[in-house]
């Protein structure tokens, strides 16, 4: 028992000098090299930092709730005019992230509703996106309707006018005292052209 005694104690002695010697050096090369401990620090420390901010950033991932304002805006590619409108968030784009929303709005793109087909609708596509608020473009390109015209009289000739009554659209060579007193009056008054096809037929009649 005195032999196995004196072993055990002569471990943990030696023991202790060992880690009494070990950290005698690790405090003198901590002395000595100073900036060799420093660089090892920032690096694990800037290490650890990046995997926390991958991780928030995983975590914290953007998807649209209830809450996210949701705002359409309507391009008019025939005038470059843009309307802006909230709406109420479709209830199957909640939950939805930035990637999920783009290819729910390419098969809108694909099969887009009747009512926008109707307004002459081109394109749609994601402008903005956070869990705050997500703006959708539409593009829209409107039939072009025909434009009225009206012919009234200035200086004794006949006068074609844009719909406005404002604007004149053309100066004629047409002597309103040339035409018959019936279509004398309806010019005076503002006679109505529904189109340039009939403008120009009228034209083509009474020009000298």
């Amino acid at each position: 028992m005195k032999f196995i005694k004196r072993i055990s104690l002569f471990v943990v002695v030696g023991g202790l000098f060992f880690l009494s010697g070990s950290y005698t050096m690790l405090k003198l090369e901590q002395f000595f090299y100073p900036k060799r401990y420093e660089q090892q620090q920032k690096m694990t420390e800037t290490k650890s930092e990046k995997e926390q901010i991958i991780e928030a950033a995983v975590d914290d991932a953007p998807v649209i709730t209830a809450d996210t304002v949701y705002l359409i805006e309507k391009v008019n590619l025939s005038d470059g005019t843009v309307e802006e409108k909230e709406e109420a968030i479709p209830v199957k784009y909640i939950g939805l992230d930035r990637d999920s929303l783009i290819k729910e709005l390419k098969e809108y793109d694909k099969n887009p509703a009747l009512t926008d087909l109707e307004q002459g609708f081109e394109t749609i596509e994601l402008s903005g996106f956070s869990k705050d608020r997500v703006v959708i473009c539409k593009y829209y390109r409107p039939e072009k309707k025909d434009e009225g015209f009206y012919l009234m009289v200035a200086d004794h000739f006949v006068i074609v006018y844009k719909e406005d009554k404002k604007t004149i659209y053309m100066n004629t060579d047409i002597l309103l005292e040339n035409l018959s007193p019936a279509l004398q009056e309806e010019i005076m008054k503002g006679k109505y052209m529904k189109n340039e096809q009939e403008l120009y037929n009228f034209l083509e009649s009474y020009s000298s």
